[in-house]
């Protein structure tokens, strides 16, 4: 047990730590944070609290989740986990500053309704970042959103696009998590098997993480762009008018592509 003099109530560990009584507790629930030492019917944290307290503030600020700070806490995750789980948060550029947004700012940026936002969101083609502990958006959403009302103004019904970007959401999300367990079986279990320091297990792990994100990215991208003018083609070559079908092969798929890029 600690000493008097290094002992505190909730509320004064809270004062000390600048955090609310309610946010200490719900760590404790959450299993961040040890329980108090009890004396009677009250509970008395000490340094160790104020310590953990002050990690888990640091690592919510690496844009890690409470569920993930939780198992390095207890040392649940390999060491060499903590920096790729931190490059993952980053969004795999730990230089490129970002500014974060809620999702009323998106809508405030892109001048459309906040309903619209959240429906969009809703349905999976808005995907949030965690950075500090919270959702938030970037400047790149803000560009969804605005490419979403683009669509919406060609004349294509809400509810179908919504469908369409539904169904995309959940195949694109079954092509990730076949994507990352790769990664983690050919990658991530190698590397922490390997007879190597921590650091540079850390270090190779981030490596093979920045040269994944980009490059499934871009493959998938491409794919994705091809299939569509490929698709757009023959469905124009099937239904098409004449006149139809001569300007899809005057302007040609390179043309065409460039419009997507």
């Amino acid at each position: 047990m600690t000493s008097e003099a290094q002992r505190w109530r909730v509320d004064e560990l809270a004062d000390r730590c600048t955090l609310s009584v309610d946010t200490i507790r719900f760590y404790q629930k959450r299993g961040l944070l040890p329980p108090p030492d009890r004396v009677g019917r009250v509970g008395w944290y000490g340094p160790s609290h104020a310590e953990r307290l002050a990690r888990i503030r640091e690592l919510q600020a690496q844009g890690l989740n409470l569920e993930v700070i939780r198992r390095l806490l207890d040392g649940e995750l390999d060491p060499a986990d903590m920096a790729l789980v931190a490059a993952v948060a980053a969004d795999g550029d730990s230089n490129q500053a970002e500014r974060f947004m809620t999702l009323a700012e998106v809508a405030e940026q892109a001048g459309v309704p906040l309903a619209l936002v959240e429906a969009v969101e809703r349905e999976g083609l808005l995907v949030p970042r965690r950075h500090a502990g919270e959702t938030r958006y970037t400047e790149a959403d803000v560009a969804i959103v605005g490419s979403a009302l683009r669509l919406l103004e060609t004349g294509l019904p809400m509810p179908e696009l919504l469908a369409v970007a539904r169904r995309h959401h959940e195949m694109t999300r079954e092509i990730a998590e076949m994507a990352v367990a790769m990664f983690d079986e050919h990658v991530r279990r190698p590397l922490l098997a390997a007879e190597i320091s921590a650091d540079a297990r850390a270090e190779r792990l981030v490596d093979a993480f920045r040269v994944l994100l980009p490059s499934v990215t871009e493959l998938v991208s491409h794919h994705f762009r091809r299939v569509l003018l490929e698709v757009a083609q023959e469905h124009i070559e099937a239904v098409g008018a004449p006149e139809e079908r001569a300007a899809v092969d005057a302007e040609g798929g390179r043309a065409m592509e460039g419009l997507l890029s």
